[in-house]
């Protein structure tokens, strides 16, 4: 396949979707919530996850119209969890655009998402020719677990033995499994045979995994123009993430007590605020994390995660959609490395 035939059928995938967004929310009152929700769904992006199900959906025979209304059920809830997010992070922007609490309240950023979630849920009723309640049900698990993933992220924040394994129960919830879902559901409308559905549910798994260990790792070497948000963002707001978990195992004794004395406070007369203060840290524990080949050994990590990915997809039978599928992860865990 082409590139640019690639390219073509990634835009009109994204244009069902986007189709089916633009006619989601029922104008109507109260006009500052729907006004909320049409302004979150407008807000664009990449689309990943209702592709990636349009796509399984084809990987097993489908067709991408049958999943359409899934795929905007995905997107919608995946922009569920965003609205919730910036309010438990104190987020001022999105896609470069003020967040729905900051443009209008915090009252209403949370109803927008109530409703955001009813609308997703409207959508996959839509879904035709499919096994509802089983559909139903996966999105339910879907929703509970990205929420404990949620919750999970914001307990690391207050606890101090937080361990890689932790880590990746985290991201596998709250980042891994929307994208897991969406490659399962996809499969599962498509009339895909257990095994192919499994297959998928193990491709999106690893993507998953991969996807979210590349951001953590572009948060501290990916150029700012290119990445979109500032660099060194998780370092400044002290994210466990996987380098830092990895750099507090592998460190000497006296790189350890910095990290471990930063992670409780920041150095006397130092305010995070501060640009210096804060470019003066994300350089000093960046140099750590080189140090000890923790970026190395993350992109080492988020390459085995893509190459197992890949390995499930060879479960099912080849075609466009499955390479489509293929090119999609590479792209993903490849973006502005």
């Amino acid at each position: 396949m082409s590139t640019a035939t690639y390219q073509r059928r990634l835009a009109t995938l994204r244009r069902m979707v986007e189709r089916r967004l633009a006619v989601a929310v029922t104008p109507g009152s109260p006009r500052d919530l729907t006004e909320a929700c049409r302004y979150v769904l407008s807000a664009g992006g990449k689309r990943i996850r209702s592709t990636l199900l349009l796509l399984s959906c084809e990987a097993v025979g489908g067709t991408a119209r049958q999943a359409v209304d899934a795929g905007a059920a995905i997107e919608i809830l995946h922009n569920f969890t965003l609205v919730h997010d910036d309010i438990m992070d104190n987020a001022v922007a999105r896609r470069g655009r003020p967040t729905v609490h900051i443009r209008w309240n915090v009252n209403n950023a949370l109803l927008t998402g109530d409703v955001l979630l009813g609308i997703a849920y409207s959508s996959l009723l839509r879904t035709r020719d499919s096994d509802i309640p089983r559909l139903c049900a996966l999105f339910t698990q879907g929703l509970i677990e990205v929420c404990e993933g949620q919750a999970l992220d914001l307990e690391f924040e207050r606890r101090e033995n937080v361990s890689a394994r932790d880590y990746f129960t985290m991201i596998e919830k709250k980042t891994g499994r929307l994208i897991a879902l969406a490659a399962e559901m996809g499969g599962l409308i498509g009339g895909g045979r257990p095994k192919d559905i499994g297959a998928l549910r193990s491709f999106g798994h690893y993507l998953g995994r991969a996807f979210q260990l590349q951001d953590d790792l572009l948060d501290v070497i990916a150029d700012q123009a290119t990445f979109g948000k500032s660099i060194g963002g998780d370092i400044v707001e002290r994210k466990k993430t996987y380098l830092l978990l990895t750099a507090l195992e592998q460190a000497t004794k006296e790189d350890r007590l910095y990290l471990e004395t930063f992670m409780r406070k920041y150095p006397p007369g130092t305010d995070r605020t501060d640009p210096k203060a804060r470019a003066r840290t994300i350089t000093d524990v960046t140099a750590i994390y080189h140090k000890y080949g923790v970026i190395d050994e993350t992109r080492s990590l988020v390459d085995r995660n893509t190459r197992k990915a890949l390995a499930a997809l060879t479960a099912l039978q080849h075609s466009g959609a499955t390479e489509m599928l293929a090119r999609l992860s590479e792209e993903l865990v490849q973006r502005a490395s």
